[in-house]
């Protein structure tokens, strides 16, 4: 039977377990905090991020690295991006030797500018086709709920990827395979970073001429990135592309659209943090995104704009303003 091990019981690692469990795959949640795992364990609950959810009875938890990996087919990593490499240095030694490991997270490295797969093959000693990416429409908030959804499996290894579409199928999910594994991890982290703008422009009262311009530009900019870096364009017009892209832009339950509304509405950085209890993987991640698209000199006006919000002190009307004020170009299809 296929096992699966998922490291981190944010709402998103909790709610895949529940439906790897779901599917089939019994499944083990690795958690730091102890208090959270006995309350998994007893009471099939996560009561600090998916409170008044119960579990399949399939899915345990434990604190203990060498024992959430025995026997496992999948490793699941859903951490914070930025909290990956050092993590996973520590259970590295313990991942079965032909296991699948599995990236749930949406961020590109700080200093490294790497995406998740990559810091993954590197810390974990692993060849690229034993790793695979999840991404796609994928709202907790709808998901724990169970409505009807759909993502993205990536690997460069087809059978990988058929393999772990068939652990998480289930009536209301559905997983698409791909081997476009670049353009995937492109589109998951970049889209976090257009839907602040989004967020941004609808906290500042704009209308929806200025939010379609943003999140369509803004898949321009995605695309561009990914041609430098050898992704497959189609995907961009998928799943893990417009589908992730439109869903984290217009959600109410989108963090990064909420973090960016906030500080449209004139919250301060830290006012904004502190109301918000989840990670926004946007506002971690921009700044390497920018320095990515630098080292392939690739121009993200959009991306440039929210670092300077979220990182350099420039005010929302600053950042439009700049945006609106640019030199015109030609409007060229996918750019």
């Amino acid at each position: 039977m296929t096992k699966a091990v998922v490291f981190g019981t944010g709402s998103w690692g909790t709610t895949f377990a529940m439906i790897l469990a779901e599917a089939g795959t019994p499944t083990t949640l690795w958690g730091r905090r102890a208090e959270v795992v006995e309350a998994i364990d007893r009471r099939r609950e996560n009561p600090e991020y998916l409170p008044g959810v119960r579990l399949p009875s399939s899915v345990r938890a434990t604190t203990d690295p060498a024992e959430a990996m025995e026997g496992a087919d999948f490793v699941v990593l859903a951490v914070p991006s930025q909290t990956l490499r050092g993590n996973l240095a520590a259970w590295s030694p313990h991942i079965p030797s032909q296991a699948v490991l599995v990236s749930l997270m949406k961020g590109i490295e700080r200093r490294t500018s790497k995406r998740m797969s990559e810091v993954i093959c590197e810390v974990a000693g692993v060849p690229a086709e034993r790793v695979a990416v999840v991404s796609g429409p994928n709202l907790v908030g709808e998901l724990i709920r169970r409505e009807p959804a759909a993502t993205v499996v990536a690997s460069l290894d087809d059978e990988v990827a058929a393999r772990l579409q068939e652990a998480c199928h289930l009536p209301w999910f559905r997983a698409y395979t791909n081997t476009d594994v670049v353009g995937v991890e492109l589109g998951g982290a970049v889209k976090n970073v257009i839907a602040l703008a989004v967020g941004v422009a609808a906290g500042m009262g704009l209308g929806d001429n200025i939010r379609a311009t943003l999140m369509t530009r803004g898949l321009a900019e995605i695309a561009r990135l990914g041609a430098a870096l050898g992704a497959d364009p189609h995907t961009f017009a998928g799943l893990a592309g417009m589908g992730d892209l439109v869903a984290t832009c217009t959600s109410p339950l989108s963090r990064n659209r909420t973090f960016g509304e906030n500080l449209g509405r004139g919250m301060t950085m830290e006012e904004t943090i502190a109301a918000t209890r989840q990670t926004a993987e946007g506002v971690k991640s921009c700044e390497s995104v920018l320095d990515l698209a630098r080292k392939h000199d690739v121009e993200m006006p959009i991306t440039e704009v929210v670092v300077g919000v979220v990182h350099d002190g420039m005010t929302p009307s600053e950042a439009a303003m700049l945006l609106m004020s640019r030199t015109p170009k030609p409007e060229r299809y996918g750019m």
